[in-house]
Order: structure tokens, then sequence, then C-alpha cells
């Protein structure tokens, strides 16, 4: 008879393995990684892998819906304190920590890009794309519409429609990076601008 495990080893177990599979995606992209390689960086037997995750897409999916998730409950969080700027909130989900544009670009986002490209004729894949655009935009667009409703931001634009830009903006960049340098595409001169744009848009002082 095996011995129990609990539910917090099995979460540490698949955090470990997500955590390791993250790396072989961003190395290999997604339609060349196999589970073996998975199952390799994460130091699990065949079994292991398989107790939580049934194949690559199962994998890969994991990793985006528990990133927009915590990003998700992190904005929930922050917007239900008191938000001393809702502009610098704006620039924490778009930036990082740092809340200024720069030339980095998420090691994933080529990948994610790859992710749904390769699978646009698979409704499932499609149907998962869909509810990830909208969960995104809601990220944002909850944002403005507080630092509207506050008084920080001007009405004149939808909160909705500017969320949708702020998402275009990111996966355009996305597109780009899959291909050219961050160098190539000036990726901070571009987020600078855009940067100004919704400066002038949300008539932020």
């Amino acid at each position: 008879m095996s011995p129990k495990v609990s539910k917090e080893h099995q979460q540490q177990r698949r955090t470990k393995i997500l955590e390791a599979a993250k790396q072989v995606f961003i190395e290999n992209g997604y339609e060349r990684t196999t589970m073996k390689h998975v199952m390799d960086a994460s130091n699990v037997s065949r079994g292991g892998l398989y107790q939580y995750f049934a194949n690559k897409e199962e994998v890969f999916e994991s990793l985006l819906y528990e990133s927009l998730l915590r990003v998700s409950e992190e904005t929930s969080k922050l917007l239900n304190q008191n938000v001393d700027s809702y502009w610098e909130l704006l620039l924490l989900r778009m930036f990082g920590e740092s809340r200024v544009p720069n030339d980095r670009m998420d090691p994933l986002a080529p990948i994610t890009l790859e992710f749904f490209i390769t699978g646009r004729n698979d409704e499932r894949r499609k149907k998962y794309g869909k509810e990830r655009y909208f969960y995104g935009i809601k990220i944002f667009s909850d944002v403005i519409k507080e630092g509207q409703k506050n008084k920080e931001f001007s009405k004149k634009y939808d909160s909705e429609i500017l969320a949708r830009m702020i998402v275009s903006f990111i996966d355009g960049l996305a597109l780009d990076y899959a291909i050219l340098s961050a160098e190539e595409i000036m990726i901070k001169e571009q987020s600078i601008l855009f940067v100004q744009f919704l400066k002038f848009a949300l008539e932020v002082e």
C-alpha cells in the first residue's frame, strides 16, 4: 500500500512541475515541447507527471490560467483597499513592479501567441482564448472604472474600450517579439508613447 500524500504536498509537486514547465516552454516553444521535456525538467516520473496533467496542453493552460488568476486576485484585493493612485495601479498591471516602460517583454508572451495561433482551428482552444481575452480586459477595465468613479480619471472614454486597447497593444508587441528583438521593435519607446496616450485619454495630470 502506497503512503498517503497530503494535499499540501500534492500542491507543492504540482507547482514544481509548472515552474519547470514554464522554463521548458520558454526554451523550446510550445510546439516543440513534449511531456518528456517537462518530466525531465521537473524530475518526476511519467506516472507522477500524468497524475496532474493529461497532456502538454493542460500543462500550458494551467500556467496561463494560474498566472492570470493571480493577477486578477491581486488587483481585486488592491481595489478593495484604499488606493492612493489608480494611475499607479494601472501602470503596475501594465509594467510590473517598476511601473515604468522598459525593453523587457514577458518571455512566455511569444509562446502564448504560438499556443493560440497553432490552435486557431481547435474549438476548445478558441473558447479558452476567448475566455482569457475577456478575463484580461476585466482586469484593466476594473482599475480604470474605479479611477473614473473616484474622479482620478476622466469618463470621456469608456473603461472597457480603453482596456481593450491596452490588451491589443500588449498582444501586438508579443506578436512582434515572436520574430524580432526588443531593440528592433523599440518596445520601450512604443510603450512610453502609449502611456502618454493613456494619460491624455484619462486626463491624468
